[in-house]
């Protein structure tokens, strides 16, 4: 751990505007918390996993939350769009191709810059993106840039047995919810958080 704290230092003293957080980069500094649409896509390229909720087949339509890992995009290309690299030998692949109600939840926690704020404190942010969960045409082109986004933030993912025969899924947004501070989620609409320039 401390190597990782001398690194992070001796990067930050070279690329100043960068920040350590916890041992790691991230890309960049926390948008302000009235840029509603730069903060969700902030908060959406530096996480690397959250709770993606489907709608299972097994317990009747109960709602199924799963950990997985997710890119949206390589760095300096952000789209916003969560991709996964998910198995139907997994509950939430096998509910998603039968219904594709989901939702992924995402928390700043992870990024270690709350301070010392609870996770559940609306001083750290967390968003809720809700849509459809569809498997990509694996030789589409879209496709071809979810595996490089994913394997680029998710390294191990090249090497994960063939015969699991994992596919790309992606989230197609419907609605957004964010909390970054106190006063209730901020008004966000899809077309802006997409179309913000990062």
């Amino acid at each position: 751990m401390k190597n990782k704290g001398f690194f992070c230092l001796l990067v930050l003293f070279f690329l100043g505007f960068q920040v350590c957080v916890q041992g790691r980069l991230l890309a960049a500094s926390k948008p302000d918390r009235d840029d509603a649409a730069g903060y969700a896509r902030w908060l959406v390229s530096q996480n690397s996993w959250g709770i993606l909720n489907t709608i299972s087949t097994e317990l009747e339509g109960a709602p199924f939350g799963n950990v997985v890992s997710f890119s949206d995009g390589v760095p300096e290309k952000s789209s916003g769009i969560p991709y996964f690299y998910l198995t139907t030998l997994d509950p939430t692949a096998r509910n998603a191709l039968k219904d594709h109600r989901s939702s992924l939840t995402i928390s700043e926690y992870p990024l270690g810059t709350c301070g010392k704020a609870d996770p559940e404190s609306p001083v750290c942010a967390k968003i809720t993106l809700t849509g459809k969960l569809v498997l990509l045409d694996a030789n589409s082109k879209e496709a071809e840039f979810a595996q490089t986004a994913l394997f680029t933030k998710h390294p191990e993912m090249k090497g994960w047995p063939k015969s699991h025969n994992f596919q790309i899924f992606k989230l197609e947004i419907k609605d957004i919810f964010m909390i970054n501070w106190f006063g209730g989620p901020k008004p966000l609409t899809v077309d802006q958080y997409l179309k913000y320039k990062m």
